[in-house]
């Protein structure tokens, strides 16, 4: 207090020059320490991490999608792996996403006036990253009319998802061809994900665009094939990941409070483990990677899965925990997007006989085996040979041997991981045997709407949550073409 007292009396008598300190009143009302309004690069420096901290934690993630995808197991505390959902998360997990969006579009409205094209096209891109995951966790929701508060719209309407994916496919597009105009504007400090790289930027956004094709393929093979192929058919243009190098992975600091978020959930908390249909089918090939994903039970050192959302509470001594890199590290990482995925879609992209200019099904298989083997520290070339030649690894040409690869390879990003199993029903997951809602046949296909909607935005509202049935089935995904599930 004492030395703030004094730079405020040396600035007075440094004004008395003049006449007084000011007669400005609402200048010496401002406080210099909190300025209203922030550098575009901090913002968009919060809205990378505020999601990342939101949506990759326990609540956002692991609790929840994680199982849902069946990657993860409750050991203790399991009533979200049976789908008894808190009112309070599902809350905070929509505001996050719209409030996430909204600074994204500040930043998109001040870097076009300031002619800054790179970072325009960078906020384009993770506002469209964070409108996918909510779009596919929801389904129909607020888009067109969202975040526009400011504007009158306090009660925005709901767009169905069969027009918000493609208002997500433009966006991103719109991205692209921004970031091939070359500009020489710099993201700054606030870039997190790849430390003012803009090279990886273009990467990132058009390995997007291949993501939201591929899961439109069931329901616009058009509008898919064509968004595949003008991105493989000019690499100068719109580059892709093209090695481990490239993933758009957030390394946090490791210091509080930016700790990965699983490592400060398990500095507290010992309630997950890798789930026994993921556990069992590394075991099944004799997958090299298993000791990175899990580590053995304590008990007797075995390897053992957890059922997901068992009926009661096991003995937690028996089960695997989640591996080193994943989960004990407080500098570890929370996985936007790899460069594996990418090779996952256009192996699947070329069975479906899509131009993908001379990368092969089985090339781009192989690669996304051998980009998840080397992110997961497997090097041994016989124990990698002796998988790769495995029954059911070796390539046969079946579409589902790329899906089973992917979801190993998509640990840790329990939003991919969960659209994705609805998308293919691969692999095929039960609903949990302790579900809070029987009769259903596999785990749930949206998440519920919070209880505000109804409430304080319950005209727009209501036709939609008519379409849901227990919380979290009812009206399938848009891309969910499976037929007779419940």
């Amino acid at each position: 207090m004492k030395q703030k007292s004094s730079y405020i009396i040396a600035a007075c008598i440094a004004a008395a020059v003049g006449q007084g300190c000011t007669k400005d009143f609402t200048q010496i009302n401002t406080n210099p320490d909190k300025p209203v309004v922030a550098p575009t690069t901090n913002v968009f420096a919060y809205v990378v991490e505020d999601f990342a901290a939101t949506y990759f934690d326990a609540w956002g993630d692991m609790n929840e999608p994680e199982t849902y995808g069946g990657h993860l197991g409750k050991i203790q505390y399991v009533d979200e792996a049976r789908y008894k959902f808190r009112t309070g998360t599902v809350t905070s997990l929509w505001n996050a996403i719209y409030r996430d969006m909204k600074n994204a579009q500040l930043v998109i409205g001040q870097a076009e006036k300031d002619k800054a094209v790179n970072m325009q096209a960078a906020a384009l891109t993770i506002q469209a990253y964070m409108m996918q995951i909510g779009t596919d966790r929801w389904r129909d929701m607020p888009f067109s009319d969202a975040i526009k508060g400011d504007s009158g719209y306090i009660t925005p309407k709901y767009d169905t998802q069969e027009t918000i994916y493609p208002a997500i496919v433009n966006q991103l597009k719109k991205a692209a061809d921004l970031f091939a105009q070359a500009s020489d504007d710099k993201l700054g400090e606030g870039d997190l994900l790849f430390a003012g790289d803009v090279t990886k930027w273009r990467k990132f956004c058009n390995s997007l665009r291949l993501r939201v094709a591929i899961r439109l393929s069931g329901v616009n093979s058009d509008l898919s094939k064509s968004i595949i192929e003008e991105v493989t058919g000019d690499a100068a243009k719109y580059p892709v990941f093209e090695s481990n190098d490239d993933n758009a992975f957030l390394i946090w600091p490791g210091s509080k409070p930016y700790i990965e978020p699983w490592n400060s959930d398990s500095q507290g908390r010992d309630d997950h483990g890798p789930s026994a249909p993921f556990i069992d089918t590394l075991k099944k090939y004799a997958d090299p990677r298993l000791s990175s994903f899990a580590h053995p039970a304590p008990a007797d050192g075995e390897y053992r899965g957890v059922e997901i959302g068992p009926v009661s509470s096991p003995t937690i001594s028996l089960y695997s925990r989640i591996g080193t890199i994943y989960r004990d590290v407080a500098a570890g990482f929370s996985p936007f997007m790899r460069y594996s995925e990418v090779q996952f879609i256009l192996a699947e992209a070329a069975t479906r006989g899509w131009n993908t200019h001379g990368l092969t099904a089985e090339q781009a298989y192989t690669n996304g085996v051998m980009a998840s083997m080397a992110e997961n520290g497997v090097t041994d070339a016989n124990e990698i040979s002796a998988y790769m030649n495995a029954t059911g690894v070796k390539w046969t040409g079946s579409v589902k041997q790329i899906y089973m690869q992917k979801w190993i390879a998509l640990f840790k990003d329990g939003h991919e991981a969960w659209a994705e199993e609805r998308r293919t029903d691969y692999p095929l997951l039960p609903a949990a045997k302790g579900s809070s809602y029987p009769g259903h046949t596999r785990p749930p296909f949206r998440y519920p709407y919070p209880v505000e909607e109804s409430t304080l935005n319950g005209g727009n509202n209501a036709t939609f949550g008519a379409d849901v049935k227990d919380n979290f089935w009812g009206k399938q995904m848009w891309w969910d073409t499976r037929k007779g599930v419940q």
